[in-house]
């Protein structure tokens, strides 16, 4: 299979979804203990192949459902489109998520021989959340449950796992370090959806985009894009968090930009490329800006 081919199939640049806040848990156990740098890199891999298998899978259930509708798909939004231009079959792309889904379930074995056995739980929920997102009986992306899922899934349930991992105990605050991020994971997904509304509602895919209308759904989305900034608040005096952790406050830019095109673009796909790319990137900046402050605390400390 040709490398390009399956880099589209996967959505690899969305990675940064999962792998940099498990960065900013690495950055985070640095200031504490001595870095297991192979259970990290198992930890990346891990959560790399979960979120691949759900990509894969959604576009597995999507193929006959919103994206054969969709005439509206954007380099961000309207899945991998690898079906849909007939380079993969859809049985193809089922048998990817299920070998995605077993490299996953392989490196939670890994770590849990490592003397990390709860790992295989939190691993269990991360790819039971990720199946059941797009497939039933639940299909959580069709019952207004997705956005939710995700922001648990890619935010606080993942730093809390991953710092288990890391230092071998749960913490609250790792639940808690999940959180910036996880409202903007959540903006990535509720902005891509406002191109394929048409289409998630045509197939009954109701999300909550589809069910509040995209000139509400702009409303929450500009509340997405500026609740991590708070956030940051919360880790720094809540919990005793450095306080260069405000250095993630310079992803305000592109979250600011992004807000601006979304609200006055909200109903033309085309014209919110833009916004889309600045809410990945905005995502990408706080989490990377995060990593920065926490390891600079860690340094003068």
């Amino acid at each position: 299979m040709p490398t390009p081919l399956l880099v589209q199939a996967m959505r690899l640049p969305f990675l940064t979804g999962s792998l940099v806040p498990v960065l900013v848990v690495a950055a985070w156990h640095w200031g504490r203990a001595p870095m297991p740098w192979e259970l990290l890199l198992l930890t990346l891999a891990g959560v790399g192949c979960l979120q691949s298998g759900a990509n894969l899978i959604n576009d597995f259930y999507d193929a006959v459902g919103s994206d054969p509708l969709n005439r509206h798909a954007t380099i961000f939004s309207g899945g991998g489109r690898v079906i849909q231009d007939g380079r993969m079959s859809r049985r193809t792309v089922g048998a990817l998520a299920v070998a995605f889904f077993m490299a996953a379930g392989a490196c939670g074995g890994m770590v849990a021989a490592s003397g990390r056995p709860w790992a295989l739980a939190v691993g269990a929920a991360g790819l039971a959340g990720g199946w059941l997102y797009s497939a039933g009986p639940l299909a959580l992306m069709s019952l207004g449950l997705g956005e939710l899922a995700i922001f648990i899934l890619f935010g606080p349930l993942l730093t809390w796992g991953a710092a288990y991992v890391l230092g071998g105990q749960f913490w609250a605050v790792a639940w808690w370090l999940g959180l910036p991020q996880a409202w903007q994971i959540t903006a990535v997904l509720w902005i891509n959806q406002f191109p394929d509304m048409a289409a998630d509602a045509a197939a009954a895919k109701n999300n909550l985009v589809v069910r509040l209308g995209l000139a509400s759904s702009r409303i929450i989305y500009a509340g997405l894009m500026l609740a991590p900034f708070p956030s940051l608040a919360w880790l720094v005096h809540g919990w005793g968090l450095t306080p260069w952790l405000y250095l993630a406050l310079g992803a305000l830019i592109p979250a600011g930009r992004a807000v601006a095109i979304a609200w006055r673009s909200y109903d033309d796909p085309a014209a919110l490329v833009p916004a889309q790319a600045l809410t990945i990137a905005t995502h990408l900046s706080t989490g990377l800006l995060m990593v920065l402050g926490l390891l600079i605390g860690a340094w003068l400390r």
